[in-house]
């Protein structure tokens, strides 16, 4: 990818936000996806492991210096602190499809925890939530594959703009 290509994201000023995950490598490869698109990515706490960038430096490998990561202790210290723009929540108990909605600048994409997902406050504090559409009988995707889809879609649709 050239580098036109790679910094569409950050000049539309997308982010990504982690709510409370729990596993270590998942949180290092979606902070490797936020340092190869440019897209900044909010871990919001508590984490079901010690966050650090040293705890996903397997993950992470040499990128650790090319990602823009904020650590957030709690989902008040996010809300309070967080970018402006809207806030997309991927969730399995959304309604709307993924390819059916419209991105904008300045969009959060907000992934739920691995094991629960996010909770109804949380639901309610996005101002919308979306799934990606899977075969029946599946129930979820992991959350840096679902992060890399999400991030792709609204920079294609962001570029085509």
């Amino acid at each position: 990818m050239g580098e036109s290509e790679s910094t569409v994201a950050s000049e539309h000023g997308l982010r990504l936000a982690l709510f409370q995950p729990d596993i270590a490598p998942n949180v290092g490869a979606v902070i490797r996806l936020g340092a190869c698109m440019a897209v900044p990515v909010d871990v919001i706490g508590p984490c079901g492991f010690a966050f650090s960038l040293r705890a996903v430096r397997r993950q992470v490998m040499d990128y650790g210096d090319k990602a823009d990561v904020t650590d957030h202790i709690s989902w008040e210290h996010y809300r309070e602190n967080r970018s402006p723009g809207r806030l997309v929540a991927m969730t399995t108990h959304a309604a709307e499809a993924l390819w059916d909605f419209e991105f904008r600048p300045g969009d959060t994409i907000l992934m739920g925890r691995e094991s629960a997902g996010l909770p109804e406050d949380v639901h309610a504090a996005a101002d919308a939530r979306l799934v990606i559409p899977m075969a029946p009988g599946t129930r979820s995707l992991n959350i840096a594959i679902a992060a890399g889809m999400a991030i792709a879609e609204a920079v294609r649709q962001l570029r085509a703009g």
